[in-house]
């Protein structure tokens, strides 16, 4: 069972993935950027390194891409005048500008693979996929505090 299920939230992840790219594209942003965006106009002043584990990616992605949201006008990184070595995200007018596009490209995308769908299955599908996250979540807490 585990095999065809990853296999099946993998071949979905990648298909959004692809969506979300094309429909990214005339903000001239890639598919993993959209959340990046939302957590950083949701959260203003996050340090780089709080961002990394509030959307689970490894620090060096996440300084890659903001080094690109940056470049391209979302974004803006301060030194922490707590701590020097640390950076603070800020959005951009820009950023907050592209919310309505993302968030009606996620709705689009829910909805057309929720398609057939009844709203039973709807609210079981969102169940299980918070369950799921939860569990997630849970083993990377475990294994971070396993680790030397």
């Amino acid at each position: 069972m585990a095999d065809p299920f990853m296999k099946w939230l993998g071949e979905t992840w990648r298909c959004a993935n692809l969506y979300r790219t094309a429909q990214f594209e005339p903000l001239g942003i890639g598919s993993y950027q959209d959340s990046y965006i939302l957590n950083i106009c949701r959260n203003p002043g996050i340090a780089q390194e709080a961002l990394s584990r509030l959307i689970y990616v490894h620090k060096s992605n996440v300084a890659r891409q903001l080094a690109s949201l940056e470049e391209k006008g979302f974004i803006t990184r301060t030194p922490d005048p707590q701590d020097r070595r640390s950076l603070l995200v800020w959005p951009t007018q820009k950023a907050y500008d592209a919310i309505p596009a993302i968030r009606e490209a996620h709705r689009s995308w829910n909805e057309r693979i929720l398609e057939g769908f009844s709203e039973q299955e709807r609210r079981e599908v969102a169940l299980y996929a918070q369950r799921l996250a939860e569990n997630a979540k849970r083993v990377i807490a475990e294994d971070e505090e396993q680790r030397p």
